[in-house]
């Protein structure tokens, strides 16, 4: 690609972001107008009222002046139906993309284009993941299965005032059921699909007594291994069989309730073994982004060993004090990694190949132990006038030691070992407040200080000679501010407008073979956005739409391969992204229902001064400088597709004494790029992905069986790829068939 070319999408991308806002108008305009039908909408067609805490308190989705998407109900059910992990959840909601290179354990999250490759044990990531109000630090924690959820919430853009840990992205927020105080009940919920994949969840709410209920929760994943594995390219030697998994989680929780103290304890823990990431030795097709000839993806050739296993389990507790016109909450979390290890073959064959490979490199990424504890203290208000406002402070501190092993993948005896620890703290004091000016109008802002510091040390390394010193250290102290005003246009339409910092710590990656330990500074995001949100019809519909813009200072990235096994972070100068949102859902009929959501996300470095090594075997597309390396200004972000599309619809009709369903859900994104430079073989075609199910409810609600397909058109993408001397990349899930039955009682 030129630069006459980037200079020319520079250009484009800018008019069109200022067409977008000119745009927002009369959108809003029309929204209001057809927000008033002459008769109201039967209560059949009307859609249930979404309410998030997006803003650490319940409220109407249309009332948050944040772009922010909740999935809930028939939505979840249907994504987990097979059996997948949390990056099923990727294209599901506008700007969301999830991905792994160590499969079904740490996934990368990215929202507007923004994230972070890393795939350093000790990496950080710009998306925050927020379990039960506990945050997610570490990748590896960042993989709990999804079950027993109340609802899982996507907010956009920077979150950096009410959530405390690297939110500049934005934040995935999971809340899982909580115990009733009233009722017995439960459910049960079991499928079988194709490659002998089984899944097993339930769940079950027992009242102690008046005032204390438990509810127990758990999930059994399983698939058997399927993928052949052969010797040599010729295929006349089986060594077995890959890529199955064995996973199961609990969770455990205790609520108290009484007089207006409320106390919520949980504990959960989890366990997974099977097969690590498959990769691939010269998957991509010379000169394309496509599969090679002969490509079968039920078959590989890898001669080293590979599995992976993790154990982790954690306890919360939250404690609410409501003092009428205030109330007190404390938030204290507990994460421990017990073991984790994923080990694999990076150069996705043998010496006689499948093609040229290079060099030959098995390695095992590995945690020995982390804990991490957090405590968040907070005050709030409860008024009923025009101002309530909510503050506290937070406390973060991880310990964790991990490394990474290489072997002879012939007689799989280790060749070196390098193990490194970091510790980090990091304490944060934040107010945030509410004010009503008028009944249409409502402001909203917020302030945090924020203080980081890690501290990284190498405490092994045989057979590695490390460059530059065995131990450094980072620290940063910032404040971060939103401030956003809502007003209503009619009561079921407002408008928004929110401008809003954020910051992460700087990050640090371990040493390797020939990389010192390198330390990214700190980097920074200043972002607006104007939005709409409407009730439309009288609740037959809904519809969300925003525009953002933000710029990046100093952005933390990954550059990994060019011509070795190594993984090191760098500094941009400046990253732009702009960009648009669109979510919608309506009853069309009392037996139909759909929804639609949709992102344009544009992002580019600028930063004239950066360039990377080069891949050897692939197409460079971009410039080289005087020394022969790549200059990546003007490229877009890793893993950031330009457009993402999602869609489901759903129609029930009457039969017999129950109702028969058909649901189905798509999702669709646009190229990417999976590293710095652009490439014509290290660009992830486009991916679509279908769902589809037919089911029958019967005995007045309780049970449901079904039969469901994932991933229908059998679409199978590279959606990854190593940066080595060969073309190795790895692939997205394959289609499933399977049935389901669920019970409730």
């Amino acid at each position: 690609m030129t630069k006459m070319s980037k200079m020319h999408k520079r250009v484009t991308c800018s008019h069109g972001a200022a067409l977008a806002l000119l745009a927002l108008l009369p959108i809003a305009q029309a929204a209001a107008q057809t927000a008033a039908p002459a008769e109201p909408a039967p209560e059949s067609l009307q859609l249930q009222s979404v309410t998030v805490t997006a803003q650490r308190r319940t409220e109407n989705i249309r009332d948050v002046p944040v772009s922010v998407t909740a999935l809930k109900g028939d939505k979840l059910d249907v994504l987990v139906s097979g059996g997948d992990d949390i990056r099923l959840l990727a294209g599901k909601v506008p700007s969301l993309n999830v991905e792994s290179s160590n499969g079904r354990t740490f996934p990368r999250f990215y929202i507007r284009g923004y994230g972070n490759t890393d795939f350093n044990t000790f990496a950080s990531q710009p998306v925050s993941l927020v379990y039960d109000d506990i945050v997610q630090e570490n990748p590896i924690l960042k993989g709990f299965p999804i079950f027993d959820l109340a609802s899982v919430e996507v907010l956009r853009g920077p979150q950096g005032t009410l959530f405390g840990r690297n939110t500049p992205a934005g934040v995935v927020k999971f809340e899982s059921e909580k115990p009733r105080l009233n009722s017995t009940e439960g459910y049960y919920n079991v499928s079988a699909a194709s490659h002998y994949t089984f899944n097993a969840e339930g769940a079950v709410n027992v009242p102690l007594s008046s005032n204390v209920a438990m509810r127990v929760s758990a999930v059994g994943q399983h698939r058997d291994d399927y993928v052949d594995n052969y010797s040599t390219p010729a295929k006349t030697t089986k060594r077995g069989e890959l890529d199955g998994y064995n996973e199961h989680a609990e969770r455990v929780q205790f609520l108290y309730s009484k007089d207006g103290v409320t106390g919520l304890l949980g504990f959960h823990q989890r366990q997974t073994n099977g097969s690590a990431r498959l990769f691939r030795a010269n998957l991509i097709k010379k000169g394309s982004n496509t599969f090679a000839d002969g490509t079968n993806l039920d078959q590989v050739v890898t001669n080293a060993q590979n599995d992976q296993d993790l154990k982790s389990n954690g306890i919360n507790l939250r404690l609410e004090w409501d003092l009428g016109g205030y109330k007190l909450s404390s938030i204290t979390g507990y994460e421990h990694i017990i073991g984790y290890s994923s080990r694999g073959d990076i150069d996705g064959g043998t010496p006689t190949g499948p093609g040229f490979i290079p060099f030959q490199v098995e390695t095992n990424g590995y945690i020995s132990n982390l804990d991490q504890y957090t405590q968040e203290f907070r005050v709030e208000s409860q008024n009923t006038g025009p101002f309530n406002w909510q503050t506290g402070v937070y406390f973060f501190d991880e310990d964790v030691t991990g490394g990474s092993d290489n072997f002879d993948s012939t007689t799989f005896a280790r060749t070196s070992r390098l193990v490194s620890t970091q510790k980090n703290e990091a304490w944060a004091a934040f107010a945030s407040a509410t004010y009503n000016l008028t009944p249409d109008w409502t402001i909203r802002g917020g302030l945090r200080y924020t203080k980081d510091k890690k501290e990284f040390r190498t405490i092994e390394a045989t057979n590695v000679v490390q460059i530059g010193p065995s131990s450094v250290e980072a620290d940063k102290k910032k404040v971060s501010w939103d401030l956003s005003a809502t007003y209503k246009l009619t009561p079921d339409v407002n408008v928004y407008g929110r401008a809003a910092t954020g910051f992460r710590a700087p990050s640090i990656a371990a040493a390797s073979a020939s990389v010192p330990i390198t330390v990214a500074d700190a980097e920074t995001i200043k972002s607006v956005e104007l939005g709409i949100k409407a009730d439309l019809f009288e609740r037959r519909a809904r519809t969300s739409f925003s525009i953002y813009d933000y710029t990046i200072d100093d952005q933390q990235l990954t550059v990994v391969g060019g011509n070795s096994n190594v993984n090191r972070l760098i500094n941009a100068d400046k990253t732009k992204g702009r960009g648009a949102e669109f979510d919608f859902e309506a009853a069309i009929s009392t037996a139909l229902r759909m929804s639609a959501g949709a992102s344009y996300n544009y992002t580019q470095i600028r930063d004239g001064s950066l360039s990377v090594n080069k891949c050897g075997a692939c197409t460079i597309t971009d410039p080289l400088n005087s020394v022969g390396r790549v200059v990546i200004d003007g490229n877009a972000l890793p893993q950031a597709p330009r457009w993402t599309f999602n869609a489901t619809a759903r129609y029930g009709v009457p039969f017999r004494d129950g109702e028969l369903y058909f649901y189905t859900d798509w999702s669709y994104r646009s190229k990417v790029n999976f590293f710095l430079y652009e490439s014509t073989e290290f660009t992830g075609a486009p991916l679509t992905e279908g769902g589809v199910r037919v089911g029958y409810i019967f005995g007045n609600g309780k049970y449901e069986v079904a039969a469901f397909g994932r991933n229908v058109l059998d679409q199978r993408r590279i959606t990854g790829a190593i940066d080595f001397n060969n073309l190795t990349g790895f692939t997205n899930e394959p289609r499933q068939w399977g049935m389901q039955f669920k019970g409730n009682f």
